[in-house]
């Protein structure tokens, strides 16, 4: 059944010259031929922004399933199989019923010129529809104005997470225009819950809320959540846990479950999304309980075990994020600094789309050794020796490594004799997926 999954999905990557065409009209016509199923879905949440979607996504995910709703949840990209875009009320979507979803979407399009993410979401948007369940929660591909996701007519909330630059040969080549395009999602009368932001990006949204009349729970002004630290007066153990005060929920919470200090903001958001989904309440030991179990995989996160692993030897940590422009830099800067004293390596590997240096030069005081690969399987990434290239900036020189297991080997051959490290592999969630395929 996988290959025929697989073998669908290429057919369907055939059906459009362009990988990334933005625009509504052609799966607006597929939807309407399949009877609008965007228009019979649970209540949804539409999330939209540079950095953090996804993270946003999961935990709100979180607390509500421990608070006993079935969920929806709608992400992309995936990293190692297509069906992790696809949760029906909690469950992975599986093989089969994604190849009947697939094939009656190709079968109704009829050969017409679609891009790929519009047909699956199309597809999407079916299961959402048949599947029971009590909310849906569904993360923009690109941008938001003319993005798939925007065919929901009335979602019942939306959410903006942190705007930064990229994507700008589709967005726009200015903080103010991507904005623009990402505070597309904001629609009349529904209320848009607004992570921190630029204020060149924070103006761009609140006037697009004001032209179509969206209310907004904004960051700083209407929410806010600062970390707690408390020691244990017996020993000499600290914990960390983070104070949300909102309009209508103020509340002393563990620390999330996802590494990095920017989660605290990504699960701020979510708490922020929950004050206004008056039909969703989540008690306060759900919400710790969510917080706990938190999983979003490729996003600051520990390799525990597995053959890379073992390769390392005794002593190394393997990490991965899927982060990959400049402001994502900013946010792995910040952990590699609160990593203290241990050596950080690097394995980096990018589209060519990206900008390298942009995405290095924060990191570069923290980096002991960087080696460059390609990203496996991807047609548009830099190469080793172009993504070295690109990625030299002060105090960086990348290395090129012929594969990931190669740069793996070599940054461990370098520091024979010297303390070993950390390696962080990063610069794609693509890069990010190939190390948990390459793990197995």
């Amino acid at each position: 059944m996988l290959e025929k999954t697989e073998s669908v999905l290429q057919r369907l990557v055939d059906l459009h010259p362009k990988k990334i065409d933005l625009s509504l009209g052609r799966v607006g016509e597929l939807l309407s031929k399949l009877g609008r199923p965007q228009e019979k879905l649970p209540p949804v949440v539409h999330v939209a922004g540079t950095n953090g979607k996804g993270s946003t996504i999961a935990f709100l995910r979180a607390f509500l399933e421990a608070a006993g709703y079935r969920v929806h949840v709608y992400t992309s990209p995936h990293l190692v199989n297509f069906r992790e875009r696809v949760c029906l009320a909690g469950r992975i979507i599986d093989d089969g019923e994604l190849v009947e979803l697939l094939e009656e979407c190709e079968t109704v399009n009829d050969g017409r010129p679609i891009t790929f993410f519009e047909i699956t979401t199309a597809a999407a948007f079916l299961a959402f529809s048949r599947v029971p369940a009590d909310i849906l929660l569904l993360e923009t591909g690109l941008g938001g104005r003319l993005d798939a996701t925007n065919m929901v007519p009335k979602p019942a909330l939306t959410a903006i997470t942190p705007i930064s630059i990229d994507h700008m040969q589709f967005l726009g080549s200015t903080l103010a225009a991507i904005a623009g395009e990402k505070s597309g999602i904001l629609k009349s009368g529904v209320t848009g819950v607004i992570a921190p932001q630029e204020p060149e990006a924070q103006a761009v949204i609140e006037a697009q809320a004001k032209e179509v009349g969206a209310p907004l729970h904004s960051f700083a002004r209407d929410w806010n959540v600062r970390p707690l630290s408390s020691q244990s007066p017996d020993t000499s153990t600290v914990t960390v846990a983070m104070h949300f005060e909102g309009g209508r929920l103020s509340v002393n919470l563990p620390a999330p479950g996802l590494a990095g200090r920017h989660q605290m903001f990504n699960a701020a958001t979510a708490l922020a999304c929950l004050e206004y989904l008056d039909a969703f309440p989540v008690d306060e030991a759900a919400l710790a309980r969510g917080l706990e179990t938190v999983d979003w995989p490729g996003r600051l996160q520990r390799i525990i075990r597995g053959p890379l692993v073992d390769e390392l030897g005794e002593g190394w940590e393997l990490w991965i994020d899927g982060g990959h422009n400049p402001a994502a830099g900013d946010i792995l800067a910040v952990a590699a600094k609160s990593w203290g004293s241990v050596p950080l390596d690097m394995v980096f590997g990018m589209l060519n789309s990206k900008n390298p240096g942009g995405f290095l030069a924060p990191l570069a005081p923290y980096l002991r050794r960087v080696r460059a690969v390609a990203i496996p399987g991807e047609n548009a990434s830099f190469t080793a020796a172009e993504a070295a290239a690109a990625g030299h900036v002060e105090g960086i020189e990348p290395t090129p490594a012929e594969s990931l297991e190669a740069a793996l080997h070599g940054l461990v051959a370098a520091a024979a004799g010297e303390e070993p490290g950390r390696i962080l592999v990063c610069g794609s969630l693509y890069l990010a997926g190939a190390v948990l395929r390459e793990n197995g």
